[in-house]
């Protein structure tokens, strides 16, 4: 039951035997006598990697409580600082975000505990219960439907931002029907999924789109070196001094950030301790996010 968490935790045969410090062919082997034991299969090879199956998910809470179970074990016979901290979290957050909010967090926590391992994966991630590689996930937009035990963190504002190059240029749109004359810095249409950031929103008709990609820090140089005007979060653009807010005044697109976990990670003092921290992040730097109404 430990092997399977460990599989389930990384996606993968050989860093699981990494983890539980086994050679490959046992972390196979006794996944293998597992499956028989309980007349199914219970991971199947994925795009990713190794995806538990229904049957695997039906039991993989049980087994992660075997492992926790064996780690406090150990823990308990070793001499560590009292209230120490350690095991391995892995958060999940989207690029902008996991990079300048939720990294300074997991810094002051690897401060306080240097023998607690943090791993971050920056990226959209749309929560379902196949993905469980993840022990604290942060996603962006509407609050996910899922399983997963979801908490409103915090909001930030989006607003359109261009270079001062390429206003002393093309000049600075006062009116929406200027707006649609200016090529656009922006998500991959067909891929962006936060609801709060769609184009129609804001003009019927949208400007013509001079530059796209789904990751927001492409987004940002190409603003930065002119490409047009970007609609990026206000927390992003405050990190670049060469670009400043344009267009018209038109009220700031609020979106909404949520954690979420699988509800026997909210009882891990290590997860707690990363979402208090992120959270005291957000609290002591809100007005990066979100500016007056």
């Amino acid at each position: 039951m430990r092997i399977l968490a460990a599989v389930a935790n990384t996606g993968r045969l050989t860093k699981a035997a990494n983890a539980l410090g086994v050679d490959h062919s046992t972390i196979s082997r006794r996944l293998n006598a597992l499956e028989k034991a309980l007349g199914g299969r219970l991971v199947e090879r994925g795009p990713d990697g190794w995806d538990l199956t229904p049957r695997g998910r039906s039991i993989v809470q049980h087994a992660r409580a075997i492992q926790a179970a064996v780690e406090f074990a150990v823990r308990t016979t070793v001499e560590s600082p009292p209230g120490s901290l350690d095991g391995t979290v892995r958060v999940v957050a989207p690029d902008a975000f996991g990079a300048l909010f939720v990294t300074p967090a997991l810094m002051r926590i690897r401060e306080q505990h240097p023998a607690l391992e943090v791993e971050l994966v920056t990226g959209a991630r749309y929560l379902t219960l196949r993905n469980i590689g993840f022990d604290l996930a942060f996603t962006v937009g509407k609050r996910p439907h899922t399983t997963l035990v979801t908490e409103h963190l915090c909001d930030y504002d989006c607003g359109f931002y261009a270079s001062d190059s390429y206003v002393l240029k093309h000049g600075d749109p006062a009116t929406l029907s200027e707006l649609r004359r200016h090529p656009l810095v922006y998500f991959i249409e067909s891929l962006q999924t936060v609801d709060e950031i769609n184009l129609q929103d804001y003009v019927e008709d949208a400007p013509p789109i001079g530059f796209a990609s789904t990751n927001i820090f492409a987004l940002l140089e190409a603003t930065r070196h002119g490409a047009g005007i970007g609609l990026i979060p206000r927390f992003v653009a405050a990190t670049v001094p060469e670009i400043r807010p344009v267009g018209p005044p038109l009220r700031p697109r609020r979106v909404a950030v949520t954690l979420a976990a699988r509800k026997d990670a909210f009882a891990r003092p290590d997860v707690l301790a990363i979402r208090d921290a992120v959270r005291d992040e957000v609290r002591i730097r809100g007005d990066e996010l979100v500016g007056r109404q």
